[in-house]
Parts: C-alpha cells; sequence; structure tokens
C-alpha cells in the first residue's frame, strides 16, 4: 500500500555556465541543494544536466540526486532520478526513486515525488512504498 509524504523543500540552485553553447539547444549543468522538511526530514544534492531552447519556454533536463534522512521517522537514503520537459510553456517532470537505492530503513523503497510551487514556496508530495 502506497504512503503520502508531504512537506516543504527549500532550493539553493548553482547554475554553471554553459558547456556547449551552439544553435539549436544551449546545454549547462546545475547542482540543486534541497532541505526537505515535514513527513521527510532530509538533505540531498541534486545533479542536473540541462537544455535550453532559443524559444522561450522550451527545454529539459535530466539529473540525479541523492537524499539522506528520515522518511515519516525512518533513517536511510535514496536516489531520485529526474527526467522534466518543458514544451512552449508546457511542463511535464517525472522524479522517481531508482530501484534498489534504498539504505538503512528505506530498503527496498520504491516510489515518485512532485515538486509543487505554490506562492512561491515549494514544497513536495512524495507517494512510496517500502518493501522487499
Amino acid at each position: 500500500m502506497s504512503v503520502r509524504a508531504v512537506g516543504a523543500v527549500d532550493l539553493i540552485w548553482d547554475e554553471q555556465p554553459p558547456y556547449d553553447d551552439r544553435a539549436g539547444g544551449r546545454l549547462a549543468r546545475v547542482v540543486v541543494t534541497k532541505e526537505f522538511q515535514g513527513d521527510l526530514q532530509a538533505s540531498s544534492v541534486a545533479h542536473l544536466l540541462k537544455a535550453e531552447s532559443a524559444r522561450p519556454g522550451s527545454g529539459g533536463y535530466v539529473g540525479l540526486e541523492r537524499v539522506v534522512g528520515t522518511l515519516h521517522g525512518r533513517p536511510g537514503s535514496f536516489v531520485l532520478q529526474h527526467c522534466g520537459v518543458m514544451d512552449r510553456g508546457r511542463g511535464s517532470l517525472t522524479i522517481q526513486v531508482v530501484p534498489d537505492t534504498g539504505t538503512g530503513e528505506l530498503t527496498g523503497l520504491t516510489g515518485t515525488m512532485e515538486i509543487l510551487l505554490v506562492d512561491g514556496e515549494h514544497g513536495f508530495t512524495f507517494d512510496y512504498t517500502v518493501g522487499g
């Protein structure tokens, strides 16, 4: 049975200069440090690769993020994989636990996370299961 964790998340963005600035898509690296509060009390660092189109509102990114802390009081860590696309202002984002990356009391963790932006504040929902 899936459980939902909710809370707030603070983000610090460190965008690197583009490593490829040719026509058709500017490529750059971004490191995002996060602090989760709520049902997930954790810290993480996400390493992202992004592509920015010359057309405003279009681009994409992929990334990996290691999360370390407690989830509903269960200590451990896990890795999230990100895949996001913006198509002329319409976005889709998938953030999913990488299989078999859970440690400690989070061994066997599976699930998906959604990052929310409400009134300028970031939050999250995380639907997950823990098991063998």
